[in-house]
């Protein structure tokens, strides 16, 4: 095990006596946000972030009601029971195969997505990334899905995270209301459709009242998304990353922290596809776009900023310079959105050539820094 590995077992390892929420509702980032700093080469400061953290963190609720597998369904979306469902995934994930028990679950908590407030999907996608680093480093997609997971049964902290990530989205679980379609022709890009997503009409309150009163979304990527095949979907679900990513650059200032999970959430679910059978691909798609927009109606202002004004880091800098400056950016400001923020960032930035930078992208980390307040 490396130095940065290691620190980062060690930061999970503290932090997995600690509950997913503080106050009965705030989201605890930390598991997110050392994940990210290890990972992008701030594994020195991750033990001095979480000091800095640690005052924001609760113990884990006590358990309620034991989660079975006969009485899960009466259990799923009852915040009483987080205990109870981090217990229950523990259990399962040493008994099985962590790519097993995710396949089974995924499709089973993906009409939750917006639960929480996509906190707990995009726990999972950093917790799936750090599994994947330990049993498949070089994760092929083409492959995805398979390969026998007769060799997975993870064990350990990264694999406690998951548990902690699963049982967090099934207590969490929210699906959205039923809803409409917007009238007019589909979108034909994300960026066309998150432009049309309709504002909720009163942005008073909390995430729960604004999404409870969404009633319509545009429909993309087409009505037959479901019978897209899974690389397709793939793109789909990239190219939605990246529209998301500009689309915070722009409309941030609409609500700077809230705004992050539009683009995290989707992130969340691409980064987890490999992990996944490829015939769930299409219905990731679906939920990712889901709860992108479901961010977008609560908290997106009715206009933009231009381009023009818009920060950016100077020219002549190496996508790899980029890099490095960008995070080291986030991190020396220290909020946990900017952090995680920034880290989608560095997924989309280099352009699909693969020899650019995309601006667009890198000013929405940099507006996330200018925007939210620093840690203290």
């Amino acid at each position: 095990m490396d130095e940065t590995s290691g620190t980062l077992d060690e930061a999970l390892e503290r932090l997995h006596a600690t509950g997913p929420e503080r106050g009965g509702w705030l989201t605890n980032h930390a598991p997110m946000a050392v994940e990210a700093l290890a990972r992008h080469g701030q594994g020195p400061s991750v033990h001095r972030w979480l000091d800095l953290y640690s005052k924001k963190l609760e113990d884990m609720p006590t358990p309620y009601a034991t989660v079975t597998a006969e009485n899960w369904p009466e259990a799923l979306g009852d915040p009483r029971r987080i205990a109870d469902w981090t217990a229950y995934f523990t259990r399962e994930l040493a008994d099985h195969p962590w790519r097993q028990v995710l396949a089974q679950w995924w499709p089973r908590l993906l009409p939750g997505i917006a639960g929480g407030a996509t906190h707990p999907v995009i726990r999972v996608g950093h917790a799936v990334r750090t599994l994947l680093d330990e049993t498949h480093p070089a994760a092929d997609l083409r492959n995805a899905g398979a390969h026998s997971p007769a060799d997975e049964l993870a064990t350990g902290p990264r694999a406690h995270e998951l548990a902690h990530a699963l049982g967090y989205w099934a207590a969490r679980h929210a699906p959205l209301p039923p809803l409409g379609r917007l009238p007019g022709p589909a979108p034909r890009t994300a960026a066309e459709a998150m432009a049309a997503v309709p504002r909720v009409a009163d942005q008073s309150g909390g995430i729960r009242d604004r999404l409870a009163q969404i009633t319509t979304f545009p429909v993309w990527p087409g009505p037959a998304s479901g019978a897209l095949g899974p690389d397709r979907a793939r793109e789909l679900l990239t190219e939605l990353v990246r529209a998301a990513a500009h689309r915070y650059a722009t409309h941030a200032h609409g609500e700077p922290i809230m705004l992050v999970h539009a683009a995290t959430a989707p992130n969340a679910v691409l980064r987890t596809l490999p992990a996944l059978p490829r015939e769930l691909w299409a219905t990731s798609l679906d939920a990712a776009w889901a709860a992108n927009a479901a961010v977008l109606a609560a908290y997106a202002p009715p206009t933009g900023l231009p381009h023009g004004e818009l920060p950016s880091v100077p020219a002549g800098a190496t996508p790899a310079e980029r890099t490095e400056e960008i995070f080291a950016r986030a991190a020396a400001h220290g909020d946990e959105h900017a952090i995680k923020l920034t880290d989608t960032v560095l997924d989309v930035m280099v352009t699909t050539d693969g020899g650019g930078v995309d601006d667009l992208a890198v000013a929405a980390a940099l507006r996330a820094c200018a925007l939210i307040e620093p840690i203290a």
